[in-house]
């Protein structure tokens, strides 16, 4: 969640998402029009491309040389493509296809996948595991969960009653959220268990087309948006009865009586009653949109980041201990000039002392080393090589053209 990439009827661009105030230009390529996927590899200048006019083949570019590294050609649409540094996964209707970065070679074709018109597909960013989750039914809300390195089925999540309309891992590939086309309950699963860790109700009034879902960098929150004008935060905690003993209060009192109560009702109706409520809310001033949410650090403070297919980057300030309305800072056009629209209240929040933004910053110093050892197509570790692990690294990285992964030439 530190840089956006956008297509658009005349080409591409690539945004810097380091700063509040000023929206940064990373590239802008108009040398194919109509770009409906565009994927950039973290930090790198690893880009992939797929237009309406040849939208069939994947284009791989290096961009800061201007060169293509590759094209591959498929037998139907491309729907949607993920990748991370082990692995860049092609997904059509019927079929998924796995590649290895690092050569681009081929390693497995999965046919005959149900049904999937919208190209749903996850991809852990966490190479070390590359777990990828699809629909494993097209009636039902069944998640195939398929281990990208050892190429090896893991497991089936029955998750939902109705089909599924969004996947999402987290930053580790440890958790695994989802949520069907009703959109009324999200829930998240361990990975590669499945066994479900928690379930949220984001409303019972009306069904809604979940258009995004993003865990936290630290797995601490969970976003989901939808086509209508509320973006809910939830908070991944187990509440315990061990909680100390609430004041005597009218709610305190009342909510003492429902938790008797589901002692009493049928499970079904008991387990509705015991949802977690959303942690933060966002109210766009926008509806029936699409859009797609990030929780980010920007500036050493937890954000949320809405991006609307009108072309328009919304920065909100997110309060990690008591949530709450989050409050609207900045808003972004992405189809002009990239500079700032307009600025609609100043931030004058002081830093939270232990927020959410410190404990990310503190949790990316952790690796000693900023390499990793690199991974051979059956995902086993070279001798002697090592792979740059740029997504760690604190702030914008600039790379050097000749020691980047994947390598440029293939």
């Amino acid at each position: 969640c530190s840089s956006l990439a956008i297509g658009t009827t005349t080409g591409y661009r690539l945004f810097s998402l380091s700063s509040v105030e000023q929206l940064d230009q990373v590239h802008e390529s108009n040398e194919i029009p109509d770009v409906y996927i565009v994927e950039r590899l973290f930090s790198s200048s690893l880009v992939v491309v797929v237009s309406h006019a040849k939208p069939q083949q994947m284009n791989v570019y290096h961009f800061k040389k201007g060169t293509e590294i590759c094209n591959y050609s498929y037998s139907s649409k491309i729907l949607s493509i993920r990748l991370n540094r082990q692995r860049l996964v092609v997904c059509l209707e019927e079929s998924i296809y796995i590649h290895n970065i690092k050569d681009m070679k081929l390693l497995k074709t999965i046919m005959d996948t149900p049904p999937n018109t919208t190209g749903l597909c996850a991809l852990s960013i966490n190479h070390a595991n590359s777990y990828l989750a699809y629909p494993g039914s097209a009636t039902s809300g069944e998640i195939a969960l398929y281990d990208g390195n050892t190429l090896k089925t893991a497991c089936t999540i029955p998750a939902h009653d109705g089909p599924l309309a969004a996947l999402a891992f987290n930053s580790t590939g440890s958790k695994l959220a989802s949520a069907s086309e009703k959109g009324t309950v999200i829930r998240v699963f361990s990975i590669p268990g499945g066994q479900k860790l928690y379930e949220f109700r984001r409303g019972m009034k009306r069904y809604v087309n979940i258009s995004s879902l993003v865990f936290s960098m630290d797995s601490q929150f969970l976003c989901a948006s939808s086509n209508t004008e509320t973006v809910h935060i939830f908070k991944l905690e187990h509440l315990t009865d061990s909680r100390p003993e609430e004041p005597p209060t009218w709610s305190g009192y009342m909510g003492k009586m429902f938790q008797a109560a589901t002692n009493y009702l049928p499970a079904q109706v008991s387990g509705m009653m015991n949802q977690d409520r959303a942690f933060a809310t966002v109210r766009l001033n926008i509806s029936g949109q699409r859009n797609i949410c990030a929780l980010s650090t920007i500036q050493k403070l937890p954000r949320l980041l809405v991006t609307t297919s009108d072309g328009h980057l919304y920065i909100y300030n997110l309060d990690p201990q008591d949530g709450g309305e989050c409050v609207l800072i900045k808003k972004h056009s992405l189809l002009g000039s990239g500079k700032m629209e307009e600025n609609t209240e100043n931030d004058l929040r002081p830093p939270l002392p232990q927020s959410y933004a410190a404990t990310v910053a503190r949790q990316s110093t952790v690796p000693s080393t900023s390499t990793m050892p690199g991974y051979s197509e059956d995902g086993g570790a070279l001798r002697g090589e090592v792979i740059p692990e740029h997504e760690f690294a604190t702030g914008p990285v600039c790379l050097d053209d000749e020691n980047e992964f994947p390598p440029v030439s293939i």
